[in-house]
């Protein structure tokens, strides 16, 4: 008998670790270990965590239709799967390997515990298409910069993706908890989420993939438009595989005109950049703790809870700021233009560590990846891989005009603002924009001075 321990792979579809599991022909035992968690963590919170009991739920329906059973339990990965050993008599525990440093070290002590078991542990490629030391330099070391990795990325044969799980058989004798609620995690209230589990993210898939990817380049950048291909939470779960994703994307590259070609290119290069950061947090774990250009190390950010309140609300007086904050605070996802903008405004125009704000986004975003929220995070600091240089900082108010001058996005999320003519939110406003809108909280000319300032002081230290 084998285990499959499903963590980042919620999905019966061109699942690794799964489909290797059933080839013996043997019984096989799937089962998600939920941790201990309640109410409070650092990176996680309602959203995400709503977000899993929908892809759990969808999940254990989807196991039931080819004979399988999704089987609960909740504690420690090693004490469980210990158990669960034992249990079932299990011969091999198959899992998909886990990019971030936490779940390496799991990884470790369960392999350990099996081996005292007289069971092993399979680990197996899933969760990217090329992982830690496929994408290698020329003399072998680790790519620092996006642009030589995405060529040497794009220069190796890809695997293919495997056919679908057809049939699972599950002893029915095995004891599981229920499938978990938001009451159950100790949790109150919703979020207005996307629909979660494998067959919403499917649908997702064929719906970018039918017109929206040849569209892709004109319309990324502008977070009125629904222009995005929206799976970025479904890649964080495992809902579908990156291999599929790539291949269904090439494929249509392949199919389109000159436009359209160059339009689900860039749309590639975005699965790129996400395994980029993957391999960066791999061979980088100490990205998650400092910068990763230690050179900025001594830069001396601000401690400012009361400007850090106001942008975690939505309320410094910049709109497309305050915008894309209530968008995620009220849905757990925010654009990926405005991601930019947020963080470039939180650690550029408000000098606050970019680690408060890469904690706050894990806690809100319901596709909260690690590694793509710090290299993002660490990315409009400046301070990271292949990042933005320190002194080009954004204009949120050249960022409007440029990404939503007809204001149709800030007027959606702060409806305080539907009166006001849109290209007043393009400039410093010299009164209030309403009566209940506050002015803007810094001058961004003047902070960016100081942010050009702070850098250098820290070069010189």
């Amino acid at each position: 008998m084998h285990i499959h321990w499903f963590r980042r792979d919620l999905r019966l579809t061109d699942n690794t670790a799964l489909h290797a599991a059933t080839q013996s022909g043997m019984e096989v035992v799937p089962v998600y270990i939920l941790s201990n968690w309640r109410k409070n963590h650092p990176w996680t919170g309602l959203a995400r965590q709503q977000f899993l009991c929908g892809c759990l739920e969808s999940l254990a329906k989807n196991l039931a239709t080819i004979g399988g059973r999704l089987i609960v339990r909740q504690g420690g990965a090693v004490a469980e799967l210990r158990k669960l050993i034992r249990e079932t008599r299990a011969t091999s525990i198959f899992t998909n390997r886990d990019p971030d440093p936490f779940g390496r070290v799991t990884e470790v002590a369960v392999a350990k515990m099996a081996a005292e078991e007289g069971c092993k542990l399979v680990l197996c490629q899933d969760i990217a298409i090329h992982e830690r030391d496929e994408v290698r330099t020329g003399t072998g070391g680790v790519f620092r910069v996006f642009t030589p990795y995405a060529k040497a990325w794009r220069k190796l044969p890809k695997p293919g993706s495997l056919p679908k799980l057809s049939t699972i058989r599950t002893p029915e004798n095995i004891s599981s908890l229920p499938l978990p609620t938001l009451e159950t995690r100790g949790l109150a209230g919703r979020v207005n989420i996307v629909e979660a589990g494998e067959d919403s993210a499917r649908t997702r898939l064929k719906n970018f993939l039918g017109r929206k990817i040849f569209q892709y380049d004109a319309t990324r950048n502008l977070p009125e438009i629904d222009g995005g291909s929206r799976l970025s939470q479904d890649l964080r779960w495992g809902l579908i595989s990156p291999r599929e994703v790539y291949w269904r994307s090439a494929e249509a590259a392949a199919r389109g005109n000159a436009v359209e070609r160059k339009s689900a290119e860039v749309f590639i290069n975005e699965l790129i950049w996400r395994e980029f950061y993957l391999q960066i947090l791999w061979h980088f774990p100490e990205v998650l703790e400092s910068d990763f250009n230690p050179k900025y190390a001594q830069v001396e950010w601000k401690s400012d809870d009361a400007a850090f309140a106001r942008w975690c609300a939505g309320e410094t007086g910049f709109p497309i700021v305050d915008a894309a904050m209530r968008q995620l605070n009220a849905t757990g996802f925010m654009h990926n233009r405005l991601r930019m903008i947020t963080a470039m405004f939180l650690t550029k125009d408000l000098h606050i560590h970019w680690r408060e704000g890469e904690r706050y986004f894990m806690q809100k975003l319901v596709d909260g990846e690690i590694a793509s929220n710090n290299g993002g995070w660490q990315w409009s600091a400046g301070t990271g891989a292949d990042a933005a240089p320190y002194f080009r900082i954004q204009n949120p108010w050249l960022q409007t005009a440029r990404f939503d001058g007809e204001g149709k996005f800030i007027q959606r999320w702060l409806p305080e603002l539907a009166q006001v003519e849109p290209r007043k939110f393009c400039e410093p406003p010299g009164l209030p924009l309403a009566r209940n809108y506050p002015l803007p909280m810094v001058d961004h000319h003047r902070e960016r001075d100081v942010t050009l300032e702070l850098f250098r002081r820290g070069l010189d230290f």
